[in-house]
């Protein structure tokens, strides 16, 4: 029995913002450039540079999520499979195109624009009680003086405990009660 294999792993940057859209039927499909970068030296010294193209194709829930966090310039892996499709154009014009359907996409980037829901710290998240990062902030402020090592200036603490009631009493005025 022969066996075959159509595997494709990227890792680039994007070229555009990734554009979702829905089928007749209901399902998410996400589609996005990617640009991956080839470098080299010929023989006499010169460095030179290929960019290449690739179209991607994202389905479901994966397609939703890739339209929820990426946009162009995020540098992502992607791994898939090659995929080549035919149709006619509007003009009569036969057309194809090959693209990589993915099935796993992982961010490489650290950048982060807060324009989300996604953009809640994970512990945040994880927090059953909404009220828990608060308390939990209060503690932090609240430390023992003897739990730390004693390396601040004398002279400069009393600021330091004004400006934390400050910030507690902000903090409490706040709570809707």
């Amino acid at each position: 029995m022969a066996r075959s294999l159509n595997k494709v792993s990227l890792i680039g940057n994007l070229t555009r913002d990734p554009e979702l859209r829905y089928t007749p039927q209901g399902n998410a499909v996400c589609t996005f450039g990617l640009a991956t970068n080839r470098q080299w030296t010929t023989e006499g010294g010169e460095k030179k540079e290929d960019v290449e193209f690739h179209r991607i194709v994202s389905w479901n829930k994966l397609a939703e999520l890739c339209s929820q966090l990426l946009s162009k310039g995020r540098k992502v892996y992607v791994e898939g499979r090659l995929q080549t499709r035919s149709w006619t154009a509007q003009d009569g014009a036969a057309r194809t195109t090959t693209e990589i359907v993915i099935s796993d996409m992982i961010i490489l980037d650290s950048r982060r624009e807060p324009t989300s829901e996604f953009d809640i710290p994970a512990e945040d998240i994880l927090q059953e009680d909404s009220s828990a990062p608060a308390e939990k902030a209060e503690a932090q402020k609240e430390e023992k003086p003897e739990d730390k090592p004693r390396t601040e200036n004398p002279k400069k603490s009393p600021s330091k405990t004004k400006k934390k009631k400050e910030d507690k009493k902000e903090e409490e005025e706040d709570i809707p009660f």
